[in-house]
């Protein structure tokens, strides 16, 4: 498990400590619970802050980004304190944008325009993000201070170079061009791995090592492109031997590889933005390539987990400790609702009335809350997201069990929402 963050009585992050001494604290009375996710106490007595350095790292992805917390201690070393997969949302925001781009065309080709035209408005100011890539970097912006508040970081450390285009394109670029060492091929290992699925593309097989092959072989006039490689087990690229991947009997393998590079896009344009973001607070920060972090992550044999390769980040990851079983926390960004006033049907006119307010009982969309059900099939204590809520006060509770409808009189509010949703990552 995570560690549990610790604030003293004017909120100054302490250490943070194990979550044995956490419900100790708690159940002698010296502390209370400060927030649920991720999980805070606050001392209810004031002590000698005297922290350890701690690092905060951070691995950009496309889909997920990794966060880990990384102490370093006289004796153990350095020690993970703290590990989160940050799940983005940014095929959600660019499919929201797309919706309200062909309703706005088609109440414009209808004569139905619900405001002036206006063409004065297109300029971009310098390091202009598109929405859905900006939103990932708001994400990561949001968890590190965030965690700021929470613990006593004294340096950061970022992954900027996870897929190098340049590789990829070419990965025969040497002298001049590229200055070659020991990462070299590192790069372009890692981006057929996550493009593959970590699977041999002919068998499917995971467990049998994999090696980079060639769609097309060197020998029928194949080149090194990224286009044209993939990850085969031995057997199966032994007995492919020269034959092409179409008369090996696969041929959607060679339309899957030439499917764009948009991850490795999204990677390349918000590294950067990361890093200036995290830089602009003023902590000691260094930027590392991703080839050193993937030789960190195998040399000491841990298993590949977004959280885990945030760890072995940098010159620092070369020798980091893994508690057995720990598990990090999943945070999914779920955004902050909607603002569309009122919903359109398919044809894009109106239908209903606009919401009247965005609380009723108290309650919102998006709160973390417990349902005591005391009787039907959902009898019991549920702990879950609030998925809808009504006027007439009948809430929707997205828990374990299912989607459960129930009177807001059996739910306790535990934590407000604040766009994002909260689990454990797989053992």
């Amino acid at each position: 498990m995570n560690s549990v963050f610790i604030l003293d009585t004017d909120k100054t992050p302490l250490m943070p400590c194990r979550p044995s001494r956490a419900r100790r604290l708690l159940r002698e009375g010296k502390a209370a619970v400060y927030r649920m996710q991720p999980f805070t106490i606050i001392l209810k007595y004031r002590v000698d802050p005297s922290p350890q350095p701690v690092g905060f790292k951070v691995d950009p992805g496309s889909k997920t980004t990794g966060l880990a917390l990384v102490g370093n201690f006289p004796q153990q070393g350095r020690v993970v304190l703290w590990g989160a997969n940050l799940e983005h949302r940014g095929q959600s925001v660019r499919d929201r944008l797309e919706k309200r781009r062909l309703l706005r065309r088609g109440r414009r080709g209808r004569k139905t325009r619900y405001r002036a035209p206006r063409f004065l408005n297109r300029t971009r100011p310098k390091g202009w993000l598109a929405p859905s890539l900006r939103s990932r970097v708001e994400n990561v912006s949001t968890w590190f201070n965030r965690l700021l508040d929470r613990a006593p970081i004294s340096e950061c450390h970022i992954e900027t170079v996870r897929f190098d285009m340049q590789k990829i394109q070419n990965p025969e670029i040497n002298g001049v061009e590229y200055q070659q060492g020991e990462l070299q091929g590192y790069e372009v290992r890692e981006y057929l791995l996550e493009k593959w699925g970590r699977k041999c593309a002919y068998c499917g097989k995971n467990s049998a090592p994999r090696e980079v092959e060639h769609i097309v072989p060197r020998s029928r006039g194949g080149s090194h492109r990224v286009s044209n490689l993939t990850l085969a087990c031995t057997p199966c690229n032994q007995k492919k031997n020269s034959k092409t991947a179409t008369e090996f009997g696969y041929p959607q393998i060679q339309s899957k590889a030439n499917r764009p590079l948009k991850d490795a896009a999204a990677v390349n344009a918000t590294r950067y933005a990361i890093g200036g973001v995290i830089q602009s607070i003023g902590l000691p920060t260094s930027f590392w390539r991703g080839g050193r972090t993937k030789k960190n992550r195998i040399s000491q044999g841990y298993a590949k987990d977004h959280w885990i390769d945030a760890a072995c980040v940098g010159e620092s990851g070369e020798q980091v400790t893994i508690t057995k079983g720990h598990r990090a926390l999943h945070i999914k960004a779920t955004g902050r609702g909607t603002r569309q006033v009122v919903l359109t049907d398919k044809y894009g006119f109106p239908r209903g009335k606009a919401g009247r307010c965005k609380r009723v009982k108290g309650f919102q969309t998006g709160d973390l809350v417990r349902l005591s059900q005391p009787r039907g099939k959902y009898e019991g204590i549920h702990t879950g997201i609030l998925a809808s809520i009504r006027a007439n006060g009948t809430f929707d509770i997205k828990a374990k069990a299912g989607k459960i409808s129930a009177n807001w009189k059996h739910f306790k509010l535990i934590q407000r929402g604040d766009g994002y949703d909260y689990g454990l990552s797989a053992v």
